[in-house]
């Protein structure tokens, strides 16, 4: 076992009472273990083999990257659902509400449902110290595994080879990128990160890459463990199709999907995938599903004159592809307006790598303190962006809804605001624009 936070008088002492609420709950998790990340399968392993001494009855779909594991869950899960298998899909992190973590049958879990499922992760703990995500993990095991769910379609929450979805030996997995992020965990090369991302991967599984230039760590530990590993450009093809389509071809069949707003690549993935895990599914029925699939603060729109559009990209590799998204608008017609850019970032990110990304398309800055564990403020965000070449003299703000309100103040017609940057950025904006019953 690890040592580091194994011993129980670590603990605060006693966990909620009996009918606690979730978030009596969840303010008792955020405590119980002495760091927010500790990478390492050990502790999560016994605690495991204490709720499941066998692997549950079900199928696991594991899904690693650096960018577009969201997309891929909820492509996945709406796939399934349309085969009408039973499917439940584990994400993070949340925007709002916890239960937006696990989905069973497309529904968030119920408060009821997910009090039961931590008590039986903590009757079964036994002084084994666990983080908040760990915890949480094994509680939407539980919880699957009541419901009788026989998809489970799980999202790594940093890495792969030692994060806690992956104590789990999934049955089928998909890697959908692989980029520089959590330096300070993962290393700081693509190589180094694709050896951990790909240690999701078990021998003989079948499996996706939708990196369309994976790191030969992948590769070479997909060979040696013999997984049938497809991909992009060599087991599948994406082609422009009809206007505001892309073509997916594998092997005789072409599917139609969405050119945007999602990342095509991470939607094509769970379409390969798809057709090992429901053949049967049409290719109508496929693509109906796929179209109907929507991830909250991904490239949203929510709100009109101006257009105000969110999207949770926190790290160069996702800004890249927001800022291809922007120019794709401009490119289309779709107006020739200025982008002004509401921007709050976590100390820990690569904010001079995101900044650079997005400097060719933003026209106008307004930086946003965030007052959350690691986040920057104002002043030191624009510390850490000033060597960093883009447009303008940015606004610098306490907070996102005085950026927000700035930034919509100054826009005139035709104009977009983007907030982006980390998903408490995002779920701020979204609080604060949409009415309650939409933003939660």
């Amino acid at each position: 076992m690890n040592q580091k936070g194994s011993e129980s008088s670590s603990a605060p002492v006693g966990p909620p009472a009996r009918g606690a609420s979730v978030q009596e709950w969840l303010h008792w998790l955020e405590a119980i273990h002495p760091t927010e990340i500790d990478l390492g399968l050990d502790r999560v392993l016994v605690v495991l083999r204490r709720l499941f001494p066998r692997k549950p009855q079900a199928r696991i779909i594991t899904v690693a990257g650096t960018n577009g594991k969201g997309t891929t869950v909820t492509a996945l899960e709406s796939i399934l659902l349309a085969a009408g298998r039973s499917t439940g899909a584990y994400m993070s992190p949340h925007l709002f509400r916890y239960n937006e973590r696990v989905r069973i049958g497309g529904q968030e879990i119920s408060d009821a449902a997910l009090v039961t499922a931590f008590e039986r992760v903590e009757a079964a703990r036994r002084g084994v110290t666990l983080t908040y995500f760990e915890f949480g993990t094994l509680a939407a095991f539980v919880a699957f595994a009541d419901a009788g769910v026989e998809n489970w379609v799980l999202e790594v929450g940093l890495g792969g080879r030692l994060d806690a979805v992956n104590v789990l030996d999934p049955d089928y997995a998909v890697i959908t990128s692989v980029d520089i992020d959590h330096i300070g965990f993962l290393g700081d090369n693509r190589e180094v990160i694709g050896f951990e991302k790909a240690g999701i991967l078990r021998p003989g599984i079948p499996a996706v890459c939708a990196d369309p230039n994976p790191p030969s760590s992948v590769l070479q530990q997909a060979a040696a463990q013999k997984v049938a590993l497809k991909l992009t450009g060599r087991d599948y093809m994406l082609a422009p199709g009809a206007p505001g389509q892309v073509l997916l071809t594998i092997g005789a069949e072409q599917i139609e999907l969405p050119a945007g707003p999602l990342p095509v690549q991470s939607v094509a993935a769970a379409a390969v995938l798809s057709r090992q895990l429901v053949p049967e599914l049409s290719v109508e029925s496929l693509q109906h599903a796929i179209h109907s699939v929507r991830v909250p603060g991904r490239f949203e729109t929510i709100h009109h004159d101006p257009d105000v559009i969110i999207d949770v990209g926190h790290n160069p590799h996702a800004a890249a592809w927001l800022a291809d998204n922007l120019r794709s608008l401009r490119c289309d017609g779709d107006g020739h307006g200025r982008i002004l850019a509401v921007y709050g970032a976590l100390g820990d990110k690569d904010v001079e790598g995101v900044v650079g990304a997005m400097s060719s398309v933003v026209d106008q800055w307004y930086l946003a303190g965030l007052n959350v564990a690691r986040g920057l403020d104002s002043d030191s965000l624009m510390k850490r962006i000033a060597s960093v070449p883009f447009q303008g003299t940015p606004g610098v703000f306490d907070s996102v809804s005085e950026a927000l309100a700035a930034a919509m103040g100054e826009a005139v017609s035709g104009d977009r605001v983007v907030v982006f940057g980390s998903f408490f950025t995002v779920a701020l904006a979204r609080e604060e624009l949409l009415p309650a019953s939409e933003a939660s």
